[in-house]
């Protein structure tokens, strides 16, 4: 059942700390990270603390079966990326995987409910978004392992240890992440599925008190052995076997052969800010390139609370989506334009005009990307580190696959790409899909930095562009700067208001042509912003979550 979060009329402020700020969806998270700064860790080792933890005290929304992803800003002012993104398997060639479809005795059972697949549709289906063919391999456990030993001061085993704690030892369901686990008893057909996250065959309730000690164990496995175990170990044999007993292709070899990046960061700025972003495979592009046509237009120059504000960030937004639905895949297999240019951006903002435009096309084909479920946390230090860091299996607990007795539920990332061979993002082996995953970071002044996002699909960079306008045109606080009600532009052509708006901007927005709904605001996604301005931290955190920002 979905929480209803309009019953809550708490009303938070920018929390402040002088040692150390953390940003996350659960509190026990936050304070996860924040026991790690206390035990001489930085903002680095925190963060892959909070992870952690959110892999057990949110696993609705992340785990080691998934991607991690961060951008940072170092004490020593460099500023960074680094990606944790697995590929697809060396046998999931387009042919391949619809072979294994057509050998399928219930297809349906890939697709979600409203998907309108039948077994004799298999040559037209996209994707699976469920099952074997949407894994692929999990960077996580690499990622965290390659944060803490280039960036950070203590062990691996260190940033584990409150996660372990949580999982062997137990600690109560919050009321939204209770909400979403309901999603698992459908989900979850397999015994080892079943028993790793249900109990007595039912998902917690809020406030249930609950363990998931096979996930410790793996994480206990893992703090004693390194991440290669779940590359080349016992870990790896049992994701593999996994997905080869229900018709999959990953080997321990696919999984043995990933590496994490560090990549640079693509960057524009924005009425002054400096906007940092991840390149392809990951989203970021579109975030920069309607952050630029929204400038070239003079959206953040209306009132905030006028139509014509909501109107122009939201047709920025619609050209920057088909650019980036268009042309963002594995850089190493396909080229794209310069998208996060000004040149760019001046083209495709004469486009825009003062209605609204409705020949644009949005999203990849079966991707079934726009909901997708994250965690993004965020961490400041008072060295100077700031570190936006961000953790997914793509949709909620992921394939519907855990991996034997590890309690490690695996990621269905591969749902996003094509099986047409003539679209980029289609699949190949090695392959890496289009990512939706995007952490944030910008630089107001030579001192004041800030590590922020926006989780959810496609909600992401909608919600970077919101954020940051928030901050940078209207001056908010950080707090504010999350509160305000959102929209968001949908496949459907519809743009979405949160409940909040007020009545009188939806019916402008009707006149400019818009298809106007209400949707609930949980469909808005969750975000997340530390910041260091001028040697003081702030931190604020997302209302339509259960977590909270905390510092010391």
């Amino acid at each position: 059942m979905e929480p209803d979060l309009d019953r809550f009329t708490s009303r938070r402020s920018t929390v402040h700390g002088q040692r150390g700020v953390v940003a996350t969806s659960q509190p026990l998270a936050s304070e996860a990270g924040i026991e790690t700064l206390r035990n001489g860790g930085n903002a680095f080792d925190a963060a892959v603390a909070t992870a952690a933890a959110l892999n057990v005290v949110e696993p609705t929304s992340t785990g080691l079966g998934g991607d991690v992803f961060a951008l940072y800003r170092t004490a020593d002012g460099d500023v960074g990326a680094m990606r944790a993104c697995g590929g697809a398997p060396a046998d999931a060639t387009i042919e391949n995987v619809q072979a294994s479809l057509r050998e399928t005795d219930d297809i349906s059972a890939y697709y979600p409910d409203d998907g309108g697949y039948a077994v004799d549709d298999t040559e037209e289906a996209g994707m699976p978004f469920y099952g074997p063919h949407a894994v692929t391999v999990p960077g996580t456990a690499r990622g965290w392992e390659a944060t803490v030993e280039e960036l950070g001061r203590l062990t691996l085993a260190d940033a584990l240890a409150p996660a372990i704690r949580y999982a062997t030892e137990g600690y109560p369901v919050s009321e939204v992440i209770a909400s979403y686990w309901e999603s698992a008893e459908e989900l979850f057909t397999d015994g080892n599925a079943r028993e790793a996250f249900l109990f007595d065959g039912e998902s917690p309730s809020t406030g249930q008190t609950v363990t998931l000690p096979k996930l410790g164990e793996s994480m206990k496995l893992i703090a004693e052995e390194g991440a290669d175990v779940v590359y080349e170990g016992e870990i790896a044999e049992a994701i593999s076997a996994e997905v080869q007993s229900h018709g999959g292709f990953m080997t321990v070899d696919d999984l043995a052969g990933f590496e994490v990046e560090w990549p640079e960061p693509v960057s524009t700025t924005y009425n002054g800010a400096e906007v940092y972003e991840l390149p392809p495979n990951n989203q970021g592009l579109i975030a920069l390139e309607a952050l630029n046509v929204a400038e070239e237009l003079g959206a953040g120059e209306y009132d905030y609370d006028s139509a014509e504000r909501v109107h122009y960030l939201s047709e920025a937004l619609k050209v920057a989506f088909h650019d980036g639905h268009r042309y963002i895949t594995d850089p190493e297999y396909e080229d794209h334009p310069p998208l996060g240019s000004k040149d760019w951006a001046a083209k495709r903002a004469a486009e825009v005009g003062e209605t609204a435009n409705h020949d644009v096309s949005f999203g990849v084909p079966d991707a079934n990307a726009e909901d997708a479920d994250t965690v993004l946390l965020t961490v400041a230090d008072e060295a100077g580190n700031v570190v936006s860091y961000i953790n997914s299996r793509f949709a909620g607990f992921g394939s519907g696959l855990v991996a034997g007795d590890t309690g490690i539920a695996l990621q269905n990332r591969g749902s996003s790409f094509s099986l047409d061979p003539d679209h980029p993002n289609h699949i190949e082996p090695g392959k890496r899909p289009f990512h939706t995953l995007i952490p944030g970071l910008v630089r107001f002044d030579e001192d004041d930095w800030a590590a922020f996002g926006v989780m959810g699909g496609y909600m992401q960079p909608q919600g970077h562009v919101q954020v940051i306008s928030n901050l940078v045109d209207y001056g908010m606080p950080l707090q504010r700067a999350l509160d305000e009600p959102r929209w968001r532009y949908r496949e459907s052509g519809e743009l979405a208001l949160e409940p909040h708006f007020d009545d009188d901007v939806a019916a402008k927005l009707v006149r400019k042509d818009h298809d106007v709904r209400t949707l609930s605001p949980v469909m808005f996604g969750g975000a997340q912003i530390t910041r260091n301005r001028d040697g003081v931290l702030s931190a604020a955190t997302e209302p339509r979550k259960d977590g909270n920002a905390q510092g010391y």
